[in-house]
This record gives structure tokens, sequence and C-alpha cells, in this order.
């Protein structure tokens, strides 16, 4: 087996025994057993499952990330956050109830702040807009994204996203044109 595709084995491993018991339940022995590898492989890969799920959450930064977000597709980047966090429930929800906070944290800062930037570098394609107000904008839009999401897990996800996000959609649409014609 590759490196990648063991790395990828361990990690299915560990979401398949979220569904059955909690994160502080389960041992590097029981996903060593569950994707049939010794421990070994295990730490060749992980020094501890803290770092395996530290991963798990970049490699899902990176999968969101990939594609090419504009001002007219931040709606769907956004929608595919909280259709990918849905989706690992079990693990998303382990890690907010079991890990100290900044391991989701930094997944969904990272996420939201690249969403965020690169449709600020679009919209200020040719305007004298100073990196560090963009970056200041950036970061107020990610953390309100970021507590958005924050109280949808801790609310049990209910709520539907395609409502979030078209809320959020009418704030930013008239605040981002707002802000950046005041940069002129």
């Amino acid at each position: 087996m590759s490196k990648a595709t063991t790395k990828m084995a361990i990690s299915l491993a560990f979401k398949e025994l979220l569904l059955e018991k909690p994160f502080n339940k389960i041992t590097i022995s029981d996903i060593s057993d569950r994707c049939q590898i010794n421990r070994q492989t295990f730490y060749y890969h992980f020094h501890d499952i803290l770092e395996l799920a530290e991963w798990m959450c970049e490699t899902d930064a990176e999968r969101a990330l990939k594609e090419n977000i504009t001002y007219d597709t931040w709606q769907e980047s956004f929608l595919a956050i909280f259709d990918m966090i849905k989706k690992d429930k079990a693990f998303i929800v382990n890690i907010y109830h079991n890990l100290p906070r900044d391991y989701l944290y930094r997944y969904l800062y990272r996420v939201t702040y690249q969403i965020i930037y690169d449709v600020l570098e679009e919209k200020t394609e040719g305007m004298a807009v100073r990196q560090e107000d963009k970056t200041f904008i950036a970061n107020f839009y990610k953390y309100g994204f970021v507590g958005i999401v924050l109280e949808w897990i801790d609310a049990g996800m209910k709520e539907n996203p395609k409502q979030i996000i078209s809320k959020l959609n009418l704030l930013i649409r008239g605040s981002f044109e707002h802000v950046l014609n005041n940069q002129k």
C-alpha cells in the first residue's frame, strides 16, 4: 500500500470507529485492527490520534479549497463546507466535544479565510486596496462565518445550510461592495 493509501485507510478506519464509540474511547490498536495494519505502521504515519485528527481536518480543508472560488461562487464553497461537516458529523462532533477547540477552529478558519480572501482578490483587482485591509476584511468575515458554523454544530446541525448561506449572501453582497467602494 502506498503512503497516501495507508493514511486514507487509517483515517477511514478512524471515522468508522467514531460511529461506534466516542473519540476518547478509541485506541491506536482499535484503528490498526480495523484497517488491518500493525501499530508500527500507524506510528510511521502519525504520532498519535490527535495528529491523525488534525491531518484529517487539513486534508478536508485542502479538498474544499481545490475549487477556484469567485465572488459569484463563494456560496457553493461555503455550502460545501456545511455539507462536508454534515457528512462527517460523527468526526466533527467528536472533535468539537473531545479535543481542544483549536483543532476545529484552525480547520474552519483556514478554509473560510481562503475562500473569503480569494473573493477579495477578485473584487479588488485593479483597485488600490492595501494588503492589511484585505487581511482585516477576510479575518472579520472568517470569524463571523466560523461563529455561525460553530453555533450550527452546537445546535445539532438542524438548520438548513442553504438558508444560512442565503442570509450570509444578503449581508456579504451589500457590505463587500460598501467596504471596497470606501477603500478607493
